[in-house]
């Protein structure tokens, strides 16, 4: 690529500060089409939902908070919810759902317009572990009951946990019940002997990590792919990927934009973590455009078919 375009190419840590309209984006909804296609009227943020496999509708979009902690985790995640996220992800192992459920009350939006998931950690697994660290989550997190429920490793007790969810499931105490980080066979060992399907996998899932074949399979089996770290933390360069950022020059969008779209049309439901509040809207902003065929096959092209993530396997 020429030097001059190079220098041109908007990357995620400087779009919205050489953009001269920034603090409008980052003030809320109801402003000006900053960026995306020629667009006349206002941006377009409004989060799609997706069916899960027992009839709840889910936000394809939403607010993953790892790492987000404390009173200041509270106000990125409020924040989070006044710019329009309404699927908010914590997890035991986080150490934050306290914060969570205090960014939830600061935001003051009503508990029935939020999709809240957390998980149970490995350390619990188990059918009386399982029941006690869902009570746990939900003390910590103020709420009377979750949308979604995730045994979040493959690990331990595993049937037992799952009928502890079962019955929390069927008590209607969990709207939708779900796995992370579980390859095929493991799901299908667990689906042998169950009575209620999973509805999520949430898996690594990005760029450099596409997982087809995993994809394949959660689709044929009815269950929804949930793509956690979906700009791999901005691990490989993600952020400032040339191949990347020269689809986003198509359409006046950034890598992260692209990367979000990508899985968008997809049909994976993606959860991205940031704490920046232009970073928030920015994030939002990706149902204004849509990638050609020829965008998804040039991004299909980059997997590298290994975890970026090693030390968590």
């Amino acid at each position: 690529m020429k030097e001059k375009n190079r220098s041109e190419k908007m990357t995620r840590r400087n779009f919205l500060q050489t953009t001269a309209t920034a603090s409008a984006l980052v003030a809320g909804f109801g402003v000006p089409a900053l960026f995306g296609t020629a667009k006349k009227g206002f941006v377009d943020t409004s989060v799609r939902n997706v069916t899960l496999n027992n009839g709840i509708k889910m936000p394809i979009l939403g607010f993953g908070t790892l790492y987000l902690t404390g009173s200041e985790g509270a106000e990125k995640i409020s924040a989070a919810i006044n710019h329009g996220y309404r699927l908010i992800d914590t997890a035991t192992i986080y150490n934050n759902e306290d914060a969570v459920g205090e960014g939830i009350k600061r935001s003051g939006i009503e508990r029935e317009k939020l999709f809240v998931t957390s998980k149970v950690w490995v350390d619990d697994s188990g059918y009386e572990k399982t029941k006690i660290a869902f009570e746990t989550s939900l003390e910590k997190l103020g709420l009377d009951y979750l949308d979604l429920y995730l045994i979040h490793r493959p690990r331990g007790d595993v049937k037992g946990s799952w009928k502890a969810m079962e019955e929390l499931y069927r008590e209607k105490r969990i709207r939708a019940i779900g796995v992370s980080n579980f390859l095929p066979a493991q799901l299908n060992e667990l689906m042998a002997d169950s009575s209620v399907r999973p509805t999520v996998n949430q898996i690594e899932a990005h760029a450099f990590f596409q997982q087809p074949g995993d994809h394949d399979f959660l689709n044929r089996n009815d269950i929804h792919m949930e793509a956690w770290s979906p700009f791999a933390q901005g691990r490989n360069g993600m952020f400032t990927n040339e191949t990347i950022a020269e689809i986003g020059e198509k359409y006046n969008k950034t890598n992260a934009q692209v990367c979000l779209r990508w899985n968008y049309q997809r049909g994976v439901i993606t959860i991205p973590r940031t704490s920046r509040e232009a970073h928030m809207a920015e994030n939002l902003n990706i149902f204004d455009f849509e990638l050609d065929e020829s965008d998804m096959n040039t991004i299909a092209g980059l997997d590298l078919n290994t975890t970026q993530f090693p030390e968590w396997e």
